[in-house]
Parts: C-alpha cells; sequence; structure tokens
C-alpha cells in the first residue's frame, strides 16, 4: 500500500482497491438492503510496476449487499462476463472456486500449510516466505520452482462444509442455465483474504499468462461486520480498467484510430459562413473541418485534399446570395452540384453511405 505522513503528520493510506470502500460507506449510512452500487475509480498500489501491473489502475465494478442466495452471486458474475462478451473481447474465460466459510478456509489453510512444509526445499524462496504468512497466496505463485508443489497441492473443494458445497453448487448450475461459459478452478484464490464462498477471475489468454487476469471477485460475507455494520453479506466484482484495454489491443478490439474527416467546408466570402457551415456539420454527427485565415480558394481546396475529406462543402458570394452551397466529390469522379443550404445535410448524408 502507498501510506505516508502527510505535512500535518497525518497517516495517509491511498486505496488500494475498491470493494472495502464501497462496504465502508454501507457501514457508514446504513441503507435497506438489498443495497446495489456500482463505482468507478483510480486505485494505487506500491510494487514494481511493469506491463499490466501499475502503481495507479483504475478499476469498475458492481457489489450486491444484503441477499446471501446463490443465484445473485450468479447474476453479478453473469454481468462481468456479458461485460467482456459486449465489448467484443473473445478470448476471455472465466474461472469459478468455492474457498467455503471462515471454518473450512481455516481448515484448508492447515491443510496447505502441511503438504508445503513437507517439502519445504523444493518450494521457491518467495514462496516459503509467503507460506508463513499466508499459505492460500503460494497458490498464486507462477513460479517454474512451485509449479509441481502447487499442482500437487490439496483442492478447496474437497474441504467444504456440506451447506458451501450446495451453496457453490446452485452458483454453478445457474451459470450454466444463464449460458456463461466457465471452468471450475479448485486452486483458485484471490488477492484478498476477506473472500469466503464463492470466488471467480476472468482471465485474457491474449495477455501474458503472468498478469493476464483482467477482472474478478467473490463474495464477502463478514466485511461489512468487520467495519462497524451489522452482519450483512455480499458479493461483487471489480474490472480491472487498465488490463482490459491491453486485451482489446492485443485481440484488435478496436478499429485503429483514423484523423480522416467527412467533410471539408471552402469558403471564399471572407466571413463567417465557414464557423457557421462547420458547426452544422458536426452538430450533426459529420467530421468535419476548415481552412484558417483567409486562404485563397485554390489553397483552400488543396487543403480540403491534403485532409483526406471525402466531401467538400463550397460557399462563395453567388451561393451566399442564393442560400446554397456547392457539395464536391473529393475522393471518386470529382463531380459536383449546388444544393440548397437546408438540405446540404441529408444530401452528404446521401453521398457518404
Amino acid at each position: 500500500m502507498y501510506s505516508f505522513e502527510d505535512r500535518g503528520g497525518r497517516p495517509i493510506a491511498l486505496r488500494p482497491e475498491q470493494p472495502a470502500s464501497v462496504v465502508r460507506a454501507f457501514a457508514e449510512h446504513r441503507p435497506a438492503v438489498p443495497w446495489k452500487a456500482w463505482y468507478a475509480g483510480p486505485n494505487f498500489r506500491y510494487e514494481r510496476a511493469q506491463k499490466g501491473r501499475f502503481r495507479q489502475f483504475d478499476q469498475v465494478g458492481v457489489e450486491v449487499l444484503g441477499p446471501e442466495d446463490a443465484h445473485v452471486d450468479a447474476e453479478v458474475i453473469a454481468l462481468a462476463w456479458q461485460f467482456y462478451e459486449r465489448l467484443g473481447l473473445r478470448q476471455v474465460t472465466l474461472a469459478v472456486n468455492s474457498l467455503g466459510s471462515a471454518g473450512d478456509r481455516a481448515r484448508y489453510v492447515e491443510a496447505l500449510r502441511a503438504h508445503f512444509s513437507a517439502d519445504l526445499g523444493a518450494l521457491s524462496e518467495e514462496s516459503r516466505t509467503t507460506l508463513v504468512a499466508n499459505p492460500l497466496r503460494v497458490l498464486d505463485s507462477r513460479r517454474e520452482a512451485d509449479a509441481e508443489l502447487v499442482a500437487a497441492a490439496p483442492s478447496m473443494l474437497d474441504h467444504l462444509s456440506d451447506d458451501a458445497a450446495e451453496h457453490f453448487g446452485r452458483v454453478t448450475d445457474a451459470l450454466g442455465a444463464l449460458g456463461v461459459p466457465f471452468t471450475v478452478s479448485p486452486r483458485l484464490v484471490r488477492g484478498l483474504d476477506y473472500y469466503v464462498r464463492t470466488t471467480f477471475e476472468f482471465a485474457a489468454e491474449a495477455l501474458d499468462a503472468a498478469q493476464n487476469a483482467v477482472g474478478g471477485g467473490g463474495r464477502y460475507d463478514g466485511l461489512a461486520e468487520d467495519l462497524g455494520a451489522p452482519a450483512t453479506p455480499g458479493v461483487g466484482f471489480a474490472l480491472g480498467v487498465d488490463r482490459t484495454l491491453l486485451a482489446c489491443d492485443a485481440e484488435g478490439v478496436f478499429d485503429a484510430p483514423t484523423s480522416a474527416i467527412d467533410v471539408f467546408v471552402v469558403d471564399t466570402t471572407g466571413g463567417d459562413r465557414a464557423v457557421v457551415l462547420t458547426d452544422d456539420l458536426r452538430n450533426a454527427g459529420l467530421r468535419a473541418d476548415r481552412a484558417w485565415d483567409d486562404r485563397s480558394m485554390k489553397a483552400q481546396m488543396k487543403a480540403a485534399d491534403r485532409s483526406g475529406a471525402a466531401m467538400a462543402v463550397i460557399v462563395g458570394d453567388d451561393e451566399l446570395a442564393a442560400g446554397t452551397v456547392t457539395v464536391r466529390d473529393l475522393r471518386g469522379d470529382g463531380g459536383q452540384q449546388t444544393v440548397a443550404l437546408d438540405s446540404m445535410i441529408d444530401t452528404l448524408r446521401a453521398r457518404l453511405r
């Protein structure tokens, strides 16, 4: 975390993630449940910056407090899935798991500790340090030295209570009914310790495997109580904006930006007609530009050609007096026509199709 003292000697910590802040607001204001919130904003983590992992990063997310129903978990996951689907990403996968109750998790942590401690010398130095603090975090290791032991680690699903197993079964059944593709990943854990029961993560296959998690979330039924509210179940997700954009670039989701414009306005009257016409064209949804200063007709037409515009709108003294403009094709046969000012927009739209 970014934590420091300000000039007044007050301890300051920059927000490292969003869900806890949302639940803190819930605890402070105590709205009626079910309570649903969405958010977007920056977060800060003091860690080594690299591609896909920044010290300042943006998240968009959703939180639902109140319901304990497993179907709400599935609805939240489906909403996040639909975000990626509608964005146009085709190489995003969803992994789901259950961390069980707090008691289930505690028993699983001890099973992991025993498993890794039995062959401690095979773990990387970093994971040996992590094992002391939180054995669950060892499962996140992508280090080659840890791969064999992590793959052989006990499964959380084998340590679920009957209630937790039933809840997880209802979540996966509902995801199937909603048509959301997923895989069950028994060793999936999230980086925040308040998660219980349902946990999930979205990965972008187009990104490097070490930094391909683009979003995730889970259930945090004890967090509200930890922050001073009555015990209130909660579930939500946060999507990483920065990594999602990297995934979009990798998949070519967005067309390359273009500076081409639709219409270039040429005005030889020396007045403000070009400014007005350009503004009218932009308000009509057309990409328009014009020449600057009092240039000659020839100079303005050269500027129109350089702009890459498909059409030119020409207004001179004759057109100004008659309430007309001349529309010229700059890309095709070079043909032109004179049209009434009030039909200029419709004419251009028809010619630009």
